[in-house]
């Protein structure tokens, strides 16, 4: 019997909790290293989303007239599960990214563990908003400006 799309959504949010976990708690463990900075997470949801991508366009799971050309068409093919787990897992692959890079970016500059756990949180729930905290802390904090590639000293890596 298949797995129902309520079942694979879950899945597949669950799945990312230990990698969100172990930037928060274990930020610097072997295994988060590992695990986490290595790329191995964001490749395997990056895996998933391309299965779930293209057998939406190959075998039809998707909503009739949903494209990328236009709002409306993005929105019809969000209107299908299968283009909400297409959509989620991409957020969930780029949240994680990001989520990754701010933890890598915070212990080169120095960060409490502390203040960079609801910059993580942010990233987890809301992506961009997180991103801003931690470019916001880092100016704030005076360990970074606006640029987000750019080293301690001011010049682009």
């Amino acid at each position: 019997m298949p797995l129902s799309y309520e079942t694979v959504f879950s899945l597949i949010n669950f799945a990312v909790l230990p990698a969100w976990l172990l930037l928060a708690v274990l930020p610097r463990s072997s295994i988060t290293r590992t695990v986490v900075h290595s790329g191995l997470y964001p490749l395997l949801l990056g895996v998933f989303y391309t299965v779930t991508l293209v057998t939406g366009f190959a075998f039809g799971y998707s909503a009739e007239g949903g494209s990328f050309n236009s709002a409306a068409g993005v929105s019809q093919a969000f209107s299908h599960p299968h283009g909400i787990l297409i959509g989620w897992s991409h957020y969930l692959v780029f949240d994680l990214f990001v989520g990754a890079w701010i933890a890598r970016d915070a212990q080169r500059r120095g960060f409490p563990q502390l203040v960079l756990v609801p910059c993580l949180f942010f990233t987890l729930m809301l992506g961009p908003v997180g991103l801003l905290m931690y470019v916001l802390l880092r100016f704030a904090l005076r360990k970074g400006g606006w640029g987000l590639f750019e080293t301690e000293t001011g010049a682009g890596a």
